[in-house]
C-alpha cells in the first residue's frame, strides 16, 4: 500500500475511533443560522465529541476563528457553510492532517455537488460518521487556495450585488435575477489566457477557471473532476452582451458533453492577463485583480466523502 493510501486509512480509522471534531458554521450562509443547532445535535447524536463550536456571523472573524480552531490540530474540522467560506477554510487545511467534513448550507453548494455529498443535513452528517477520507486537488490563485473556481467578469458584479436576504429566500434564482440586471451594463474585456505555455486570446464578459466539476449548481462537463490534476478555463460567450447569456444557458444545458467538445481549455498551470484589469473572484469572494497565475495543488485537501466518490 502506498504511503498516501496508508495515511488516509490511518486518518479515517482515527476519526471513527476518537469521534472528535471542531464545528465551524457560517451563520450568514443561506441555511447556516437555521441549521447550526441541528447540525450540532446530529453530530453529538452520532457520537462525536465537539471540542469547540463556532457560530460565525461576521465573515471578517473567520481567519481568526480558523487559526484558533486549528491550534489543537483536530482530526476532523466540520464546516457548515456555502462555497465562499470554503475558500478561506482550505487555506488553513491544505497540506495538514486535519480532515474537512463539509455540511453544505449555501446557495449553490458547488463543492458538495462536485464531491457527490448529500445536500440534506442528516445525510451529510452520516457521511462524516460512515464515509471515507480522500485527498482531492485544490486550485491556487496567486498563492490563495480555492476548491471550486476562480472567475472574472460579470459574475463578480453579480456576487457583489445580490442581496443576502434575496439569496436566503430565492436560492440560485437570486443570482439569475441579479445577473440579468448586471449584464445590461456589463462591458467586455480582452484576455490573454496561457495554458501550460500555449497562449489564447479572447474577448468576453465572463471567464472561469475551474478546479471543481460543478458551477452554478450544474456540471461543467461530463469529464470535469475535482481530482483530475487539471484546471479548466472557459469563456462564456464573446464580446456581445447577450452572447454571454446564451453561452451561460448553453453551458448549463449541456452537462453531458466533454470538456474538449465544449472548447474548454485544460492544463496544470494557467495565467490570465486582461485589458482592462479585472477583479478576480475566488469561490464567490472577490480577491485581487488580474494579472493572475493559477496552478493545481495535487491532492492538497483531505476530506470526508461518500463511498461512491472515486479517489484518484
Amino acid at each position: 500500500m502506498a504511503d498516501a493510501e496508508r495515511r488516509k486509512e490511518h486518518l479515517e480509522e482515527r476519526i471513527r475511533r476518537e469521534r472528535r471534531a471542531v464545528l465551524v458554521v457560517n451563520t450568514r450562509s443561506r441555511r447556516g443560522a437555521r441549521l447550526h443547532p441541528k447540525a450540532e445535535a446530529l453530530l453529538r447524536a452520532r457520537g462525536f465529541t465537539l471540542d469547540r463550536v463556532y457560530a460565525v456571523a461576521d465573515p471578517s472573524r473567520l481567519d481568526e476563528v480558523l487559526a484558533e480552531a486549528m491550534e489543537a490540530r483536530p482530526p476532523l474540522l466540520v464546516l457548515g457553510s456555502g462555497d465562499g467560506t470554503v475558500a478561506s477554510v482550505v487555506d488553513h487545511l491544505a497540506g495538514t492532517d486535519t480532515v474537512l467534513g463539509y455540511l453544505p448550507m449555501g446557495t449553490t453548494n458547488n463543492l458538495a455537488r462536485s464531491l457527490g455529498l448529500p445536500l440534506r443535513l442528516p445525510a451529510a452528517v452520516n457521511v462524516l460518521a460512515e464515509g471515507h477520507v480522500v485527498d482531492v486537488d485544490l486550485g491556487v490563485a496567486d498563492g490563495d487556495y480555492f476548491a471550486n473556481m476562480a472567475s472574472l467578469g460579470v459574475s463578480v458584479a453579480v456576487s457583489d450585488l445580490t442581496p443576502h436576504l434575496l439569496k436566503r429566500r430565492l436560492g440560485r434564482l437570486a443570482y439569475a435575477m441579479t445577473g440579468a440586471a448586471a449584464l445590461r451594463t456589463s462591458a467586455p474585456f480582452s484576455a490573454t489566457v496561457t495554458v501550460d505555455g500555449v497562449e489564447y486570446r479572447i474577448r468576453t464578459h465572463q471567464l472561469n477557471i475551474a478546479n471543481g466539476s460543478v458551477h452554478a449548481g450544474t456540471r461543467i462537463a461530463v469529464d470535469a473532476g475535482i481530482d483530475d490534476g487539471l484546471l479548466a478555463a472557459y469563456a462564456l460567450g464573446g464580446p456581445g452582451r447577450w452572447s454571454a447569456a446564451r453561452a451561460t444557458a448553453g453551458q448549463a444545458l449541456t452537462p453531458n458533453r466533454t470538456l474538449a467538445r465544449k472548447g474548454h481549455l485544460t492544463g496544470e498551470k494557467i495565467t490570465v492577463e486582461t485589458d482592462p484589469p479585472q477583479p478576480v473572484e475566488i469561490d464567490g469572494e472577490t480577491s485581487g485583480t488580474t494579472p493572475i497565475e493559477l496552478h493545481v495543488a495535487r491532492n492538497a485537501l483531505l476530506i470526508m466523502v461518500p463511498a461512491s466518490f472515486h479517489d484518484t
